[in-house]
């Protein structure tokens, strides 16, 4: 087990009776899947035409649904969502501040069991795609537990996070992507929940079984220089800065129907890559 720093990401409270409802008909994900329960679940905000603004994670706290974001987040997603709030009885709080974010990742039993901490918020997540913790507590406390796992970080977490095939913003996750593109139906995307803006399109997209690009994770010799690296019949995304028994792992999206998988290196030589499924 070890544990991710995660900060001090966007954090936006919604709380009243309509709530679970005025959610549903803005997020991919089902709500009422969180209400009531101990887990957190990841989920898109999408405009109508079904493509990225947000990618976000619910968890609820008592009648409250909690939407979490990556920092900096907090005024743009609050616009976004309370655009559409009219008539519902929904009150929504920024607490982007005032909360701190650790992950427990492969998350085991701690000797002498988890202890008892004020005010923490505990939900379990598969946020680094196994079983694992979300923890919040309020800004600025240190808990000693905590400072006794191990923190996973810098080039270790970036070669965990492409190994397991986890997406992250600002690289394989952008506005403007559509969702089922980074493979976000199977944790994102509830298709029986109802109506939500952009819904027509990503059932459309479901339909068909097509998408323009899609994510895949690459496996290529070590020896290929990674500086000017592209994927000649996509885009690459992320490439890890570890390598394992002379091979190196990648995130991309390749484009659909490429019938070669070549990688080009900046001095414009081709190599061969594997598809390594996620």
């Amino acid at each position: 087990m070890k544990r991710i720093d995660l900060g001090t990401p966007t954090l936006l409270k919604l709380e009243g009776p309509d709530t679970a409802r005025f959610l549903n008909g803005q997020l991919t994900q089902d709500v009422k899947l969180v209400s009531g329960s101990n887990r957190a679940l990841p989920a898109c905000v999408t405009d109508h035409k079904g493509k990225l603004q947000f990618r976000v994670w619910l968890h609820a706290r008592g009648e409250a649904i909690l939407v979490e974001a990556p920092e900096g987040q907090n005024e743009n997603l609050e616009a976004r969502l309370t655009r559409y709030l009219i008539a519902d009885e929904v009150e929504v709080e920024d607490l982007s501040s005032r909360w701190q974010l650790h992950h427990l990742t492969d998350f085991d039993e701690i000797e002498g069991g988890f202890p008892e901490l004020d005010d923490a918020i505990v939900k379990e997540s598969k946020r680094f795609g196994t079983d694992g913790l979300d923890l919040w507590l309020p800004a600025g406390e240190e808990i000693k537990a905590l400072a006794d796992i191990p923190l996973l970080e810098g080039d270790e977490l970036e070669a965990l996070r492409i190994k397991r095939g986890v997406p992250a913003w600002g690289r394989e996750l952008t506005e403007g992507l559509l969702p089922p593109e980074a493979g976000l139906e199977a944790t994102d995307i509830s298709y029986a929940k109802g109506c939500y803006i952009g819904q027509e399109v990503i059932s459309r997209i479901k339909s068909a079984g097509k998408v323009p690009r899609r994510l895949v994770r690459l496996r290529f010799d070590a020896s290929i220089p990674t500086e000017g690296l592209e994927l000649v019949d996509g885009e690459l995304t992320s490439i890890s800065p570890i390598a394992k028994v002379d091979q190196r792992l990648a995130l991309g999206y390749l484009k659909r129907g490429a019938e070669t998988l070549l990688l080009r290196d900046g001095l414009g030589s081709e190599h061969p890559a594997q598809l390594d499924p996620i």
